[in-house]
């Protein structure tokens, strides 16, 4: 039987990446992410609202580059696979386990004063996989990640004919 394990989550971060580095020297960051719905209650005639928190786990240049550009509320597009993590708890001897998203590709959303102010930007730019587990290479080189953002139009206002 054939298996597929594929996430797509759009959410802004809970709090400030931090990154930190195994013995290895590959840089691993743990973000939050809330995700939002928001949908209409026929039977109670209102808008409702429900948020999920969702915890992801970068690798490599990925991770470096969330621990640069992000910050707290900032918007962010992972897509990535679920990882389920089991332990024995210390206190109560149960098992436990969590499900948890393993990031490889990040896609930064929104544009530089978006969310908590992040320094630099990325405007939609997206970072190459992630590296760890069974990820493959960066599809980008981090040099693109240096200007952030995109160019303002020349003519000072807003551009209405967006191509996309």
């Amino acid at each position: 039987m054939a298996s597929f394990n594929k996430v797509i989550l759009v959410g802004n971060l809970t709090r400030d990446p931090q990154v930190k580095y195994t013995t290895g020297g590959t840089a691993v960051t743990e973000i939050g992410l809330a995700v939002n719905r928001q949908w209409f209650d026929k039977q109670s005639n209102t808008r409702k609202d429900e948020t999920t928190f969702v915890d992801v786990t970068l690798w490599g240049r990925t991770a470096e580059i969330a621990g640069e550009y992000l910050a707290k509320g900032r918007p962010v597009l992972i897509e990535g696979r679920l990882q389920l993590d089991t332990w024995d708890d210390r206190e109560s001897g149960q098992k436990r386990s969590k499900l948890r998203v393993v990031g490889e590709n990040m896609t930064m959303l929104g544009s530089r004063g978006d969310g908590g102010g992040a320094p630099g930007g990325g405007g939609g730019r997206s970072s190459g996989g992630a590296r760890g587990n069974d990820a493959g290479p960066p599809s980008q080189e981090p040099s693109d990640f240096g200007g952030g953002g995109y160019d303002e139009p020349s003519g000072g206002g807003p551009v209405d004919d967006v191509p996309f």
